[in-house]
Formats: C-alpha cells, structure tokens, sequence
C-alpha cells in the first residue's frame, strides 16, 4: 500500500521499533536476582533504563524479585515527585472518525456511537461547567475527521482559554487528536497548547495492521509512529506518548514506550513529558478479546516497571480504571491523574448520574465528582495539585530537564501545588474536603525548613485565602 502521508514525515524518519528483539528479550531466561538488583540501583540513581534493562524488570519471576521492583517504584516516586498528584479533566470535542480501529466505538462502522461535534458556544458552555467544579487543566480530545484540523483544534484552545467565571480559569490546555504534519503542529502551537498527546495504541507492527484496516489514516505505522517527531520539528517540546494495554503482549508493549521514550530523548534531547498506560474497557459496538487483556496485578506490575525505565517522565492513571485500583497503583509512581471525568460529548451539563455508553469512546470505571476525589487524595496523604507554572515559565522540554534531573524541581512544585490546592479549598470544596486539605497543608509547612521560600509561601496562601488573589506561583 502507498503510504497515505508520505510527504508529512519527520526528517529521517524511521521505523525504530525492532519487533524480533523486543520478542526476543522478552523471551530469554528471567534474571537473576544481582541482575534484577543491579538494573534498580541505576533507576534510583535517576538514570533512564535501556530496552534490555527494562526487560530485566519486566521477566523478573520470583515474588521477592517483583516486590522489589515495587518497592523501589514507590521510592523512586517519593524522591522525584514527592505526594504530588497533578489533576485534569478531559473534554471531549468531537467523535467524528474516519477510522475503523476495531477496539474504539468512535470507529467509522459503528452506528450505534451517537455523532456530535461540539460548536465554540458549546465549548465554553462546557468549560463553565468545569471552571465551576475547580478545574484548571484540560486535555481536549478530537476524533480523527478532516473538520477537526489544525485551525479548528486552534480555535476550540483559544476558546477554552477565554472562559472566565469567578475565579475559575482554565491555565493549561494539552491536547489528544490526530498526527498532524509540521505546519499543523506550528498552528495549533499558537494557541498556547501544553502538551500533545498521540498514543501509538500498539507497538507490535501484526498486531497493528489487524486493528487499524488498511484502507484508513491510521492504517500507516510509520507515520503515526513519527507523529511527535512532527511535533518537535514544529517547536512542540511537550509530547505525550501512550499504548492502549489489551491489544498484544502487555511486556512487548512497555518496551515500546521505553523504545518510544528514549528516541526522542536521543534525536530530540528531551524525551515525553507524559506517558499514558489506558487499559481496554469496555464500549458500544466493540467485542474485547481476552487474548492480551492485562489482569490487576500485571497492570500494576507494567506501572512500576515505566516508572523506573523513564525516571522523570510523567506517568499518566486515567479514570478508566476503578476508584479502588487508581488508590492503589498511585504509589508506584503515577504522577497525573485525571478526576470528575465525564467522556459523552456534552457531558459535564448534559449526562446524568449513569453513563451512556453510546455516546462515549468507551465506559469509564471512575466517575467520582472531583471533589470527592481531592478528599479521598488528601485522606490518603497525597497532595492535589493544579499547577500549571512550569508551563508557563517555559520550564518545557530541554528545559524542565536542566530543572527537574538535579532535583531543584522540588522548590517549585511542592509550594505550587500548595498555593493551587489552596484555592481549591477556598474557592470549591465541600466542608469535610477544606478541614482535611487545612490539615494537609499545615502538615506540609511544618515539614519544610524555615526559608524566605516558606515565609514568602505562608504569605501567598493567606492571600488566597482572605483576598481575591489568585494564580500566585513560582
């Protein structure tokens, strides 16, 4: 077949997934324990794993091996990203698709999916909506259809970022649609976009080409393969990468993203931002196999084997997964989550209590209000975060790795995290979530050294909290 989108390549663009030896380390006899223990001393150095290194972790057969493994994922996750858990929504845009994946309800042959793209008044509409619950960052998701192009994606981010109600406002907007080639990444760029996200869904190239029909966009490999090697060329540092668990070999599949991982970081100096791990659930007009289905444990498993393969890359635990699961893979090194998701196009003043499934991608396992959510994080120790300030300082790509790789991260975050859950509590929450976050935050202050940070951080969060100040960061 001729690929469909030759001309919109990276420079060099190449196939850098090996499908015979990832197979193939995948199939050699399982480490020792010295190995095993050698390849978690150079992860907790900070230091990225190699392919083979990571699939040291991955073969590990003994149970004391593996609580090892876990472990170290959960110290690793103390010293880089401290209690912090960064919170999004979703909104989805538009479920138009001119692709027939066979595991997406929004695939073209499914007419069950109800249709509907959301107009700019609709947008907003829904934006006021989560600017109401306390939301501040978004992740907006488009089907991949020729009206949602570059100019459109444009447009709804600009949209979203003029919603005002009260002090609610939208401070970061990252995005999920479809590759684009350079001039497209340039525009949407414009917009002011945090990260873009494209998930290659899997790596295994047979395994691809069964889900994707040829006669579709998404049929090429390479081209989505390369998608965020676009992105970079277009000035777009903040990349997210993602593989849909479920569709091949759960362990193949954490190699690729490692392999994913440490190209860019190779050809481009800084790797993804963000990796996200979604599992397969079910949803309307799609019949799962279990042939690869990833149990509970191997899902937790594959969550701290990323972890100690891609030390400072963010690692992303969606509400597809249920409330009990989420609480308990958050300690092997999740760092983002998203909370009070609702996935129907028009949901979050539309939908009900229940979820339609004919009007989502898929069944979500976790549709807590966010309230609830921040109260059971804060229960828990955890410390909800907002911030969006490395963003917005450019402390992005080659440069949030000078920041972030020696450690002076932690000036920044814990004290924006603290002055953004701050508003939170003073602007949203229920009764019961503002004591357990008041709790919290003193907990914080008193772990902290006397510095000019911490009296100058003590003076911003009584701003917050007596004044109409709002967005005080570092």
């Amino acid at each position: 077949m001729k690929r469909l989108c030759e001309l919109t390549l990276s420079p060099g663009a190449t196939d850098f997934i090996d499908d015979e030896m990832l197979s193939g380390l995948l199939d050699e006899a399982p480490p020792d324990a010295g190995q095993v223990r050698d390849v978690i001393d150079k992860s907790l150095a900070k230091t990225a794993l190699s392919i083979r290194e990571t699939a040291v972790l991955l073969t590990a057969r003994e149970p004391e091996l593996i609580e090892q493994i876990y472990e170290a994922a959960r110290t690793l996750k103390r010293e880089v990203y401290g209690n912090r858990i960064v919170l999004f929504a979703p909104l989805y845009i538009g479920n138009h698709c001119v692709n027939d994946c066979v595991y997406c309800a929004f695939r073209r042959s499914n007419r069950d999916e109800v249709r509907r793209t959301l107009s700019l008044e609709e947008i907003r509409t829904q934006v006021e909506a989560l600017e109401n619950r306390g939301h501040k960052r978004l992740i907006l998701v488009f089907g991949e259809h020729p009206r949602y192009d570059a100019e459109f994606i444009h447009d709804s981010v600009r949209t979203v970022y003029n919603v005002r109600v009260g002090h609610g406002e939208i401070r970061r907007v990252n995005i999920n649609a479809a590759p684009l080639d350079v001039a497209g990444y340039r525009r949407v760029k414009e917009a002011g976009i945090g990260t873009y996200q494209v998930f290659q869904e899997t790596y295994h190239h047979e395994t691809y080409a069964r889900v994707h029909p040829p006669d579709t966009r998404k049929a090429d490999y390479l081209h989505r393969l390369d998608a965020l090697s676009r992105a970079q060329e277009a000035g777009i540092d903040d990349v997210g990468i993602g593989a849909l668990f479920g569709l091949y070999d759960w362990r193949f599949e954490v190699l690729g993203l490692v392999a994913h991982a440490l190209h860019l970081q190779e050809r481009y100096g800084v790797g993804p931002h963000t990796i996200s791990f979604p599992r397969m659930r079910p949803a309307s007009g799609v019949e799962l196999s279990e042939q690869h289905l990833v149990s509970d444990e191997n899902f937790k498993r594959l969550v701290a084997t990323l972890r100690l393969a891609v030390p400072y890359t963010g690692l992303i635990l969606t509400a597809r997964e249920k409330p009990e699961l989420r609480r308990e893979v958050m300690a092997f090194g999740v760092s983002q989550i998203d909370a009070g998701s609702r996935i129907e196009l028009g949901g979050y003043t539309e939908a009900a209590d229940a979820q339609c499934i004919e009007r989502e991608q898929f069944e979500l396992g976790d549709i807590r209000p966010l309230d609830e959510v921040i109260r059971e994080l804060l229960t828990d120790g955890y410390l909800p975060s907002f911030c969006t300030a490395c963003y917005r300082l450019g402390r992005t790509g080659e440069h949030f790795m000078e920041f972030a790789i020696p450690g002076f991260i932690k000036r920044f975050c814990t004290p924006n995290a603290l002055t953004t859950v701050m508003e939170y509590l003073t602007d949203y929450a229920g009764e019961e979530t503002r004591r357990t976050g008041e709790r919290l935050i003193a907990e914080e202050l008193a772990r902290m050294e006397d510095s000019q940070l911490k009296t100058e951080l003590i003076e911003r969060l009584r701003r917050i909290r007596e004044t109409q100040d709002r967005d005080l960061y570092f």
